[in-house]
């Protein structure tokens, strides 16, 4: 069985990850196994079929666009089309590729927008994103000249979106690892770490922002983005059996409560820098992604709840530093 993740592997062997070799092999090894069974043999085709292109423009600033229209003729971009379109459902976005608008079921770029302004720059730094899905947001990372990015998501199909966009610009410093957050060892070594739309899916949350700590350096920035609710820093929802549809909810804070939370894990500086109610255009049902979205998760005689009863919606982003 040849190993997929080579590549990374010499990338870190000279960097300052070098020390996660001595268990990554072994994780991505027994991932790879397991990975045999399911449609990731499919999906592992469609990238196969990926045609090689000219990509004459590459763009990670303002949006993720890889080549224009112009570069391939109308069959290619049909070929292309078809089978990205066997990658579905596309939940996190937009990418542009060849002319061909991916139009993800969120708009992603969009809490980029309102994010970053807020955090520390991002060049030269070495960037860990913890649940980043597809990666969207890896691409933009780099953009903002970020030296080295990461990103790691156990799902075998988000590893395979990702590198049907990866092949489009296969960027050597930007990489998706098919692993979960419990599966990091101590690393303290990146300089900015993002957790977005994940926080809420952990039973135990306070272990979880433990863990972003352990792989920050000192001083390093934790970019945190999740559900919360209204109210003090003692208010904290617990789902009677749902959220939003959604089983894997466990435990939905105040931003009051998660900066409480983060300062006595020894965060400093703990800071709500956005509050956004999330809305039916920013989350929402498209070509790409046809399964239920935000429309269907809501109260339909009363969109500032959920289909529970519970608050609608709403996300924070917090920084704060180790």
């Amino acid at each position: 069985m040849t190993p997929l993740f080579n590549d990374f592997y010499q990338c870190i062997a000279s960097n300052r990850l070098s020390h996660w070799l001595e268990t990554l092999p072994a994780q991505l090894a027994h991932w790879q196994r397991e990975a045999l069974h399911g449609d990731f043999h499919r999906w592992q085709k469609v990238l196969a079929n990926l045609p090689s292109t000219t990509v004459s423009a590459v763009d990670c600033t303002t949006q993720v666009r890889f080549g224009l229209s112009s570069d391939i003729d109308h069959g290619q971009q049909q070929r292309i089309q078809h089978l990205l379109q066997q990658l579905m459902p596309w939940r996190k976005g937009p990418f542009n590729i060849h002319g061909i608008q991916i139009d993800t079921e969120w708009r992603s770029d969009w809490k980029w927008q309102r994010l970053l302004p807020h955090i520390q720059s991002l060049k030269g730094r070495y960037v860990l994103d913890v649940g980043c899905g597809s990666g969207y947001h890896l691409w933009r990372m780099r953009g903002e000249q970020a030296d080295f990015v990461v990103g790691i998501d156990p799902s075998q199909l988000f590893y395979s979106q990702f590198q049907a966009i990866k092949h489009f610009n296969p960027d050597p410093a930007v990489h998706l690892l098919p692993i979960g957050c419990d599966d990091l060892p101590n690393l303290q070594a990146f300089d900015t770490v993002f957790s977005m739309g994940v926080l809420y899916h952990r039973r135990s949350p306070l272990d979880f922002l433990q863990q972003l700590k352990q792989q920050l350096r000192p001083g390093g920035e934790l970019v945190l983005e999740t559900l919360v609710i209204p109210g003090d820093e003692s208010t904290v929802l617990i789902p009677k059996d749902r959220y939003a549809k959604m089983r894997n909810v466990w435990f939905i804070p105040s931003a009051a409560a998660l900066c409480h939370w983060l300062s006595r894990l020894g965060f400093h500086n703990a800071k709500v820098v956005d509050l956004n109610q999330t809305s039916l255009d920013e989350q929402r049902k498209t070509d790409w992604m046809e399964n239920e979205s935000l429309i269907d998760f809501l109260d339909p005689n009363d969109h500032s709840k959920t289909i529970e009863g519970y608050p609608a919606p709403l996300r924070a982003v917090i920084v704060a530093q180790r």
